[in-house]
């Protein structure tokens, strides 16, 4: 199947640029939208994609509308807001919404209610794999939606992930994504925890990082964050602990939703809202264990 012929990107942030890039080099007829104009014309610039003047000119231009905004209430204002521009006055019957960010299960199965009502289907596929990923074409992605609208996607979707799995129903992606983030703030927060313990006891981190990749401790976070982003004091991974923290309250909240007991989660969620307030929530994300280290007094390196 084709890849749809018009389709509009809204959002050009760490992971929205890439994702055009990735959309124009598969030579696909890409609009973008950016509530920055600065944004809008580096990106056009860049890749080729045609600058939209606003949500509703984009909408009018495109059969599927991908969003990459912060979080589910960014895509429902984008999308339903009554202000003077929004994705729905521009949108029609047929065309396709795809949230490609990491947004509640729950509100995005009510937000393509209110879009089924005017023809338009929805589908959530965020992605795993960060700022690399999507640069290099090599992202996962958890896609829920009906199957025929999920396989017209799958072209497009091809483009810029090198796996796409098919979740379930509308929602099923976005609640993926957020137990994998759960799983891997637990990995992280844990593996920084022993290198702080070991450091503490006159361990060498760094041979740490070795033994736990080569045993039955390694796990994302050691093979690919510690030594790359914590050790060598970058905190450059593309990844907000903000935007972390929410993956992570989604997951708590969608625990208490299927009356499902959290008591690690609920630890790990503890832990991550005290490193916002402590740090910022625009801080890197693999900056939770300078905030462990703090709480510790001792430093990694």
């Amino acid at each position: 199947m084709a890849a749809p012929s018009r389709v509009g990107l809204v959002g050009l942030g760490n992971m929205g640029r890439p994702i055009a890039a990735r959309l124009r080099a598969g030579g696909v007829r890409l609009t973008v939208f950016d509530v920055r104009p600065d944004a809008v014309q580096r990106v056009a610039d860049a890749c080729g994609a045609e600058p939209a003047a606003s949500l509703a000119a984009l909408g009018r231009t495109s059969d599927v509308v991908i969003t990459l905004l912060p979080n589910g209430a960014a895509v429902r204002q984008a999308v339903l807001d009554p202000g003077d521009d929004r994705l729905l006055d521009g949108m029609v019957a047929g065309s396709v919404l795809v949230d490609m960010g990491s947004s509640s299960p729950t509100g995005t199965r009510a937000l393509g209610a209110a879009l089924a009502e005017h023809g338009i289907a929805m589908v959530d596929a965020p992605v795993s794999g960060g700022v690399r990923g999507a640069e290099a074409g090599t992202l996962a992605i958890m896609v829920g939606g009906e199957p025929a609208v999920v396989d017209r996607c799958r072209p497009l979707l091809e483009l810029v992930g090198a796996r796409v799995f098919v979740t379930g129903p509308l929602g099923s992606g976005h609640a993926m994504k957020a137990l994998n983030n759960l799983v891997s703030a637990a990995g992280l927060v844990a593996a920084g925890e022993a290198l702080l313990v070991g450091r503490r006891f006159g361990l060498d981190p760094t041979l740490m990082l070795e033994v736990l990749n080569a045993s039955t401790g390694r796990n994302y976070a050691t093979e690919q964050k510690l030594a790359q982003y914590v050790l060598s004091r970058s905190y450059a991974a593309g990844f907000s602990l903000g935007l972390m923290l929410k993956d992570l309250t989604a997951a708590t909240e969608l625990a208490r939703e299927t009356g499902t007991e959290l008591a690690l989660g609920a630890a790990c969620h503890a832990v991550w809202a005290r490193a916002a307030d402590a740090l910022g929530g625009d801080a890197d994300h693999t900056e939770v264990v300078r905030f462990l280290e703090r709480v510790a007094g001792t430093e990694l390196v």
